[in-house]
C-alpha cells in the first residue's frame, strides 16, 4: 500500500504579526515550507507529497520549490479551516485505498523516526497520531477562568502531527460528519474520535524538537534548532574538539 504524505500548508501568519504566511519565513537558510517539505521528500517510506497550500500562494510555492522535490505530485489550494483543507485532500487522492500523513507545514524539524513509526502502526492500525507526555501540569477552567479540574498528568499527552491514516477509514469518518450539523473538530483525529468510535487511534511517540512555529518566540527556536542540528562532530575541527572536551 502506497504512502502519501500530505502538507498541511494553509495558515496565514496572523499571531506572528506576519503579512505572508508563517511557513513562507525563512529559518536557517530556507523558508519553514521547504524545510518540512525535505523532511517528508527524503523519507524512504514516503512515495508522494501533496501540499495544500494558502489561497493565492500556489504559483509562488511551485516557483519557490521548482523540480527539487520529484514526489511532490501537486500543489492545491487548501480550505479556509483544517477540516475543510482535509475534504479537498480526500477529494484530490481518489478512491485507491493508501496510508495518509497529514502533517502541519509548521512543523520543520519532523524526523525520520518518527515518519517511519507512522507508516509501520498503519500496517497494524487504522488511525495514529503522535503524542508526547506533558511535562506541565494541565488544568481545566470554567467559564470564569477558575480551575474546575486537575486531570493526572500521567495520562495527559500533548499532539502532534503528523497524524496518520487508512485513506478509506478518514473518508468514512468525514462522510458522517458530513451529515452533523453541529461539526467541529480542531483536528483528523478528533473527527476519527467522534465519528468512529470503535476505531482505535493508536499512538506513537513524538519529539520536543518537533515543534509548532506559531508564536514570535518559537522562529528563534527553530532557527537554533536547525543550527545544532547542522553542528555534528564531523564539522568540529580537532582543536575545537579537545577544547571543548578539556577538563
Amino acid at each position: 500500500m502506497r504512502t502519501v504524505a500530505v502538507v498541511l500548508a494553509g495558515g496565514v501568519g496572523s499571531r506572528l504579526g506576519l503579512d505572508v504566511p508563517k511557513q513562507m519565513v525563512k529559518i536557517a537558510g530556507k523558508t519553514i515550507l521547504e524545510h518540512t517539505v525535505e523532511a517528508l521528500h527524503s523519507s524512504d517510506v514516503v512515495d508522494e507529497v501533496v501540499l495544500m497550500m494558502t489561497t493565492g500562494w500556489t504559483e509562488h510555492t511551485a516557483t519557490l520549490l521548482g523540480t527539487r522535490y520529484p514526489k511532490l505530485s501537486r500543489i492545491l489550494e487548501g480550505g479556509s479551516t483544517r477540516n475543510e483543507t482535509t475534504r479537498k485532500v480526500l477529494a484530490a487522492l481518489g478512491d485507491e485505498d493508501c496510508k495518509v500523513l497529514l502533517h502541519d507545514a509548521v512543523r520543520p524539524l519532523l524526523d525520520e523516526r518518527i515518519i517511519v513509526d507512522c507508516v509501520r502502526a498503519l500496517d497494524e492500525a487504522d488511525a495514529v497520531d503522535v503524542v508526547i507526555p506533558s511535562s506541565d501540569t494541565i488544568v481545566r477552567v470554567d467559564d470564569d477562568g477558575v480551575i474546575a479540574e486537575i486531570p493526572d498528568r500521567a495520562m495527559l499527552r500533548r499532539g502532534q502531527t503528523p497524524q496518520a491514516f487508512r485513506l478509506s477509514v478518514l473518508r468514512e469518518a468525514y462522510r458522517l460528519a458530513a451529515d452533523d450539523p453541529g461539526f467541529q473538530a480542531s483536528d483528523d483525529c478528533g473527527v476519527v474520535l467522534r465519528y468512529l468510535p470503535d476505531v482505535p487511534i493508536v499512538t506513537v511517540l513524538g519529539a520536543e524538537h518537533n515543534l509548532k512555529v506559531t508564536h514570535p518566540v518559537d522562529l528563534f527556536i527553530a532557527d537554533k534548532l536547525f543550527q545544532l542540528a547542522a553542528r555534528t562532530t564531523s564539522s568540529i575541527d580537532r582543536g575545537e574538539r579537545d577544547a571543548l572536551l578539556a577538563g
